[in-house]
């Protein structure tokens, strides 16, 4: 089965990873992303079946503007990856509220309005289910002192995705959380201790086995870390 993969908030790393997976296992991919000229140099070097979406996740005019692009260009979304994440990394004393609602605009509201508009051709006459995941980070689970907005915000994204998997699980649509414990390998950077990170495309790897899952077996919460990383 040909998939129509939307990955909203692609970056180099990580999102560059997913989207190239996708891509080589033969789905067709949006790339969401606010900045223009990365987003379609990405999609020119993946070649056909990637379209390139500029996207400010946080403006709701702008996503279902997105969505609707994806449909015309490469057909109803059957998996979306809710990637984007953000959030000033300072206390609740400095931390102004701007910041702290520009960080859930980006995760939970962002997730939330991706996810509807995927729901739509998932759950909509024809659609056959889906599957949805959600990024989330070590302060997706134990909040992290000098990150106010950016743990709250990922607090919400996966209580967002647990309610979601209860509610939309039983009618076809596999909701997943991903926990990543630990940091990622910079793109394009050397570093000291490389055992101590996580590989962007070994982490890709996981999420596609999440899509893959026969439904008599799906998992709620996958957690990532390197294999010297606590916890």
């Amino acid at each position: 089965m040909t998939h129509t993969v939307v990955v909203a908030g692609v970056g180099p790393g990580l999102g560059e990873s997913l989207a190239r997976r996708f891509v080589e296992e033969g789905c067709r991919v949006a790339l969401l992303a606010r900045t223009a000229s990365y987003v379609e140099g990405l999609a020119d070097d993946f070649g056909d079946g990637v379209v390139a979406v500029p996207t400010d996740l946080t403006a709701p005019d702008d996503v279902a503007a997105a969505f609707e692009t994806v449909r015309t260009e490469l057909g109803p979304v059957d998996v979306l990856v809710n990637h984007a994440s953000g959030g000033s990394w300072k206390g609740v004393r400095e931390v102004s509220l701007d910041e702290f609602e520009h960080a859930w605009q980006v995760g939970a509201r962002a997730g939330l309005q991706c996810s509807q508009e995927a729901l739509d051709d998932m759950l909509g006459e024809g659609g056959t289910g889906g599957t949805i995941i959600f990024t989330g980070a070590t302060s997706s689970i134990r909040g992290r002192g000098g990150a106010a907005a950016f743990s709250s915000a990922k607090f919400a994204v996966r209580g967002l995705a647990e309610s979601m998997a209860r509610e939309v699980g039983p009618q076809g649509v596999h909701v997943a959380h991903v926990v990543i414990d630990g940091s990622i390998l910079p793109p394009g950077q050397e570093v000291e201790q490389p055992e101590e990170y996580l590989d962007p495309d070994a982490i890709a790897d996981s999420y596609w086995h999440l899509v893959e899952q026969d439904r008599s077996a799906w998992t709620l919460e996958l957690d990532l870390r390197p294999h010297v990383e606590e916890f």
